[in-house]
């Protein structure tokens, strides 16, 4: 394989990682609360700019991730009770819950360039030099990237299956009403959703963040990316939106080597009209 092609390969494995966390949390929420987020993207910079907060205040980095998803979490908590469990309760139907997610999307990019300015920011980190591998400059943020994901994906795995949450996730998602009448507590589903979700899309974004600088429109600029990971992995299914985003990640890296970075959202949107086209189910069934 050509040398170049290879680091393009190597270099999309971060970028499906960091996508693929998100895209959990995407199809968790579609999978078991039927909602399409919009805003998913951008509480996904929020959990990034959050992680900036407490890194500048003073704590080291891994700490300070952890603390940004705590807080990422409480803010998506409070979008769940202030917007969301009143929608449902109403019944609203799916396109007045997209068009509100665009809005609550706005709401939160705006609010961190009100708090934060549009500049780009960065995380306060020691200097780090890529690592030869067999011919490949293989950036030390990458690697790591790439080891976060891999352990939380394992977690997530272990408390889907082996879980009495991880299993009333899986039956909710399977059918509400039926979860329901068998004693399982929804709303406690529901929370627990929220929370895995927020905290998966806020490490995301905090990844990001170490991989590239911290800006207002990091997590919009991948919602793209998002979608189509979810899509071509199976809607709803977590698994699927792992093979998904990795390969989207490399995807979007590799056409590189013909194609102007400036393509690479393009690459993402075709493979999604692509498997909305030929197989709208995706790779996997889209189910927990």
């Amino acid at each position: 394989m050509d040398l170049q092609l290879a680091q393009l390969v190597v270099n999309g494995l971060a970028v499906g990682s960091i996508i693929a966390l998100a895209a959990i949390g995407l199809t968790l929420t579609y999978g078991i609360l039927r909602l399409s987020n919009f805003a998913h993207g951008d509480f996904m910079t929020l959990g990034a700019y959050l992680t900036l907060l407490v890194n500048t205040a003073g704590l080291n980095i891994w700490l300070s991730m952890l603390v940004g998803a705590g807080l990422t979490v409480v803010a998506v908590l409070l979008s769940e009770k202030l917007i969301w469990s009143p929608m449902r309760t109403r019944r609203a139907s799916s396109t007045t819950l997209i068009i509100i997610s665009i809005g609550l999307a706005l709401f939160l990019r705006n609010g961190i360039i009100l708090v934060w300015g549009g500049g780009n920011q960065s995380y306060n980190l020691p200097v780090s030099e890529a690592l030869p591998v067999l011919g490949l400059r293989i950036a030390y943020y990458d690697i790591v990237v790439t080891v976060l994901a891999v352990v939380a994906i394992v977690a997530l795995h272990y408390l889907l299956q082996k879980t009495r949450i991880g299993k009333a996730m899986r039956a909710v998602a399977d059918d509400i009403d039926l979860a329901r009448v068998t004693g399982i507590n929804v709303d406690r589903v529901v929370i627990w959703t929220w929370m895995i979700a927020g905290s998966l899309t806020a490490l995301s974004g905090s990844m990001l963040g170490l991989v590239e600088a911290v800006r207002p429109n990091m997590g919009w600029f991948l919602i793209l990316p998002l979608f189509a990971a979810v899509i071509l992995g199976g809607i709803g299914n977590p698994y699927g939106a792992i093979a998904g985003a990795i390969v989207i990640g490399i995807a979007q890296e590799v056409s590189t080597y013909w194609l102007p970075t400036e393509y690479k959202l393009g690459v993402a949107l075709v493979m999604m009209v692509l498997v909305l086209l030929f197989r709208p189910q995706g790779i996997f069934r889209g189910t927990l």
